[in-house]
Formats: C-alpha cells, structure tokens, sequence
C-alpha cells in the first residue's frame, strides 16, 4: 500500500476507507501519530511498537488487540481506529467488539471465547469456577446455552441497545 509519508496524500482515499469517521485533520493527526509509532520507518507499526503506549500495554486485552493490530500500514491503522470515532455506529463498535471475542476469526463466538475474555478482564479478582457460573447465567438469560454459539448479529441484539462508550479523543494541532 506504499509507506505512510506517500499515503498522507490520498486523504480523502483515507477517510473513504475509514467511512469516512474522521475529517482530514483528525487523519493528519492520526498520521503524526503513526509516524511516531513507526519508529524505523517502515510504513507499518508491529506488534512492539504498538506496546510501547502505555495505555495500549496496561490493557487486559492487549495481546487480543495485537492480533489485529501487528503489521498495520497506516490506512490499516486509522480503519482500525474507526471504531473509537465519535461519529463510529453502534453497529461498527459491536463489529469491532466482537472481532476481539472472535480469537479464531471464524465469525462465531463460543462460550469458551468469551470466557477467556472474562478471564483477561478479570484475572485473579474472580476464580475460574466463578466465571463459569456468572458467565453461564448470562448466556442462559439471554436464551443461549454453553453450547451456543453468538453470531454478530447476537452482539447486536444484546449490545444494541447499549450505550457503548469508546470513543478516543484525536487531539487536533
């Protein structure tokens, strides 16, 4: 896709990628951050690279996210980002949240899948047999079984009328 110096001026190839969630200055800030991500230039941020923010390393689901995030190119990056956009829907934050569950991308989560999340999120605060118990009262009051397995559109119906919250502030120079 080229390195990210010579993607900057595809601007608006950008944000039609990123259904176009951020305005151009938001890309442009986005992009500096990237550049400083990229320390070696490269045109893509690893999977180190990505740990070195310390907000990206204290997250409990920090080695999920890197499975998505290890090798982006700078388009890649601000695509991946879209889901924080203020202006992102329920719908593309549900689809992102789900792709995180999703471990083996198949386009299904299991029981298990969400336990290990669970067990991410939670880690020593709740014992495995805890987790199982709340995690299997969950799925039988929203009408699944241990055995189920969510579709996204199962994400939707049960997160949709959520108020999710995930929105990143892009400071804007």
């Amino acid at each position: 896709m080229g390195n990210s110096a010579s993607m900057l001026t595809h601007t608006g190839e950008i944000e039609e990628h990123c259904n176009n969630l951020f305005t151009q200055q938001e890309i442009v800030s986005l992009h500096q951050r990237f550049r400083q991500l990229d320390v070696n230039s490269k045109g893509f941020v690893s999977a180190d690279e990505f740990m070195s923010v310390p907000e990206f390393a204290l997250n409990p689901l920090a080695q999920r996210l890197l499975k998505k995030v290890d090798g982006l190119n700078f388009m890649d990056f601000v695509g991946f980002l879209s889901a924080f956009s203020t202006k992102a829907t329920i719908r593309h934050k549900i689809k992102f949240i789900f792709d995180i569950y999703d471990s083996n991308s198949k386009g299904k989560v299991t029981f298990n899948d969400v336990l290990e999340v669970l067990q991410d999120l939670t880690g020593a605060f709740m014992s495995d047999a805890q987790r199982e118990e709340v995690l299997t009262r969950v799925f039988e009051d929203a009408g699944y079984t241990r055995e189920s397995y969510l579709l996204l559109d199962d994400f939707i119906k049960i997160l949709g009328n959520s108020d999710l919250k995930m929105e990143v502030e892009i400071p804007v120079d």
